[in-house]
C-alpha cells in the first residue's frame, strides 16, 4: 500500500493504460508540458510525446469533435476539461455525436472516450467555475456518468472509463483532489455502475456522492453520539443509478435522505426521488428528504458561497428530523 493523493491517482491510472493500450491519449488545455491545470497530466508528456498528450486551442466544441472523430476510428482519447464547465461549449458534440453515434450507426462505431476534469463548487472560484453539470447531461441518451469520491475510487473508476466502449463523463471535484489515501501497488478496476456502501446502518439510507460523501461523514460522529445508526451510500455512478443497490437499503430503513451539491430543481435528487417513487414506493415510511444546493448561480462572497450548499450540521438535523421525529 502506498498513500496516493487523489490527483496522484488520477495520473497512475492514465498512466497506466497509455503504457498498456497504445492506442490511449489524451488532450485539453495546457495538459502537455504545462501539466494540466491540476497536475493530473504531469510528466505524461515527457514520457508519451506530444502525439499522445495534445495541448489544444481554447476550442472545446473542436477537440471534442476531433476525439469523437478519433473514438469512432479505434483510438481511446480522454478529454481533460481545464474546467467542467467549460465543456457546456462542447455539448452540442458530446450530446448529438458521442452520446448517439454508437446507436445511429446501428452498432457500427464504438465510442470509446472519456470526459473528464475538475468541477463542483470551490472555494471563491465564482459562478461559471462552479458549475456542477451532472444533472445537464443525466437526461442525454447513451452516456454513462460516474463521480470519484476518494483517491482509490478514482483510479479504479477512470481505469475503467477509459477501457469502456461507450463515452463516459468522469466528475471529479475540485476540492478533493489533495485527498491522501493508501492505495494497493497492484492493479485494480472499480466497476462504473455500482454505489458504495460507505457504512452500514439501520436507521436511514443517507444517498450521497462527489464532495459530499465528506460532509456526511462529518456528520456521523455527531449523529451516532445521540444513537443513530445511518446507512451511507456513495452513488459513484449518477447514470446508470444502482437501483439494487440503493433498493436493498430502502427495504431494511424504509427511510431516505438524499445529500447532494447538484442544484435542487432538475438534478440528481429530483431524479432518485423519482426512480424511488417508482420502484420502492411501498418501502418508505416517510417522504424522501432531499438536501440540495440553491437555485442560483454560486455567489464569489465566501459567507454566501457556504450558504448555497449543504453543510455537515444540516444533515444532522435532517436525520434528527427524520428518524426521531424532532421539529
Amino acid at each position: 500500500m502506498a498513500e496516493t493523493l487523489l490527483f496522484n491517482a488520477l495520473r497512475e491510472a492514465l498512466d497506466e493504460e497509455m503504457a498498456r493500450d497504445s492506442s490511449v491519449f489524451v488532450l485539453g488545455e495546457d495538459v502537455g508540458q504545462y501539466g494540466g491545470s491540476y497536475k493530473v497530466t504531469k510528466d505524461l508528456y515527457n514520457k508519451y510525446g506530444e502525439l499522445r498528450v495534445l495541448d489544444t486551442p481554447i476550442a472545446e466544441n473542436s477537440f471534442t469533435g476531433m476525439a469523437v472523430g478519433a473514438a469512432m476510428t479505434g483510438l481511446r482519447p480522454v478529454i481533460e476539461g481545464m474546467n467542467m464547465g467549460f465543456l457546456l461549449l462542447a455539448f452540442n458534440q458530446i450530446s448529438n455525436n458521442a452520446g448517439m453515434l454508437r446507436y445511429t450507426s446501428g452498432g457500427n462505431f464504438k465510442m470509446p472516450m472519456v470526459i473528464r476534469g475538475p468541477g463542483g463548487v470551490g472555494r471563491q472560484l465564482g459562478a461559471e467555475h462552479s458549475q456542477r453539470l451532472e444533472a445537464y447531461f443525466q437526461a442525454v441518451p447513451g452516456l454513462k456518468i460516474v463521480a470519484c469520491s476518494t483517491p482509490y475510487n478514482a483510479k479504479g473508476l477512470l481505469k475503467s472509463a477509459i477501457r469502456d466502449d461507450n463515452p463516459v463523463l468522469f466528475f471529479e471535484h475540485v476540492l478533493l483532489y489533495n485527498l491522501k489515501e493508501n492505495l494497493p501497488e497492484t492493479e485494480y478496476l472499480v466497476p462504473l455502475d455500482k454505489a458504495e456502501i460507505v457504512r452500514s446502518g439501520k436507521d436511514v439510507t443517507i444517498l450521497t456522492y462527489s464532495r459530499m460523501r465528506h460532509h456526511v461523514l462529518q456528520a456521523l460522529p455527531a449523529l451516532m453520539k445521540e444513537g443513530f445508526d445511518p446507512e451511507v451510500i456513495d452513488l459513484i455512478s449518477l447514470k446508470p443509478l444502482d437501483m439494487d443497490t440503493i433498493g436493498e437499503s430502502i427495504r431494511k430503513t424504509h427511510k431516505v435522505i438524499i445529500v447532494e451539491e447538484c442544484m435542487k430543481t432538475g438534478g440528481i435528487g429530483a431524479e432518485l426521488i423519482a426512480s424511488i417513487s417508482d420502484r420502492y414506493f411501498d418501502e418508505l415510511d416517510a417522504p424522501v428528504l432531499r438536501l440540495s444546493s440553491q437555485d442560483i448561480p454560486t455567489p464569489y462572497n465566501g459567507n454566501l458561497e457556504r450558504l448555497t450548499i449543504v453543510q455537515p450540521n444540516q444533515i444532522v438535523e435532517a436525520v434528527q428530523k427524520m428518524v426521531a421525529l424532532r421539529v
